[in-house]
């Protein structure tokens, strides 16, 4: 009986983790898109970047990314930043960098190429 209890447990568990975190549907808000935006929907996409930021990239366990670039981001230390492009990719690259207040689960390293980041950045910056 024990067993049955913690399997359903964890079930529970594992359940309101994949609902908090966005799971694996994705519904990117319709905006315009050139080709390399579109390119870094698709790269955020096949990283998963959805499963924290949202499936629809309006926010969830991470940060949104609507409305994202350009705006002044408190940080953990008490300080504040723009998130510009720079800003932008120091933060996919080195997400340990320069942490958003307001988050407790850090973002995770990932094996994002230049051009991939790049691409992600520019796809942030078309949803405003």
């Amino acid at each position: 009986m024990r067993t049955v209890r913690t399997a359903v447990a964890c079930a529970l568990v594992t359940a309101a983790l994949v609902a908090a975190c966005g799971g694996d549907s994705i519904t990117a808000p319709t905006v315009s898109l050139t080709p390399t935006q579109r390119l870094g929907l698709e790269a955020a996409q096949h990283a998963g970047c959805a499963s924290c930021h949202g499936a629809d990239f309006a926010g969830g366990v991470g940060p949104g990314w609507i409305g994202l670039a350009g705006s002044e981001r408190p940080l953990v230390d008490g300080s504040t930043v723009v998130a510009d492009r720079a800003y932008l990719i120091e933060s996919i690259a080195d997400p340990s960098a320069k942490r958003v207040a307001g988050y407790s689960l850090m973002m995770p390293g990932n094996s994002l190429s230049d051009t991939e980041i790049d691409q992600i950045v520019d796809y942030i910056e078309a949803l405003g």
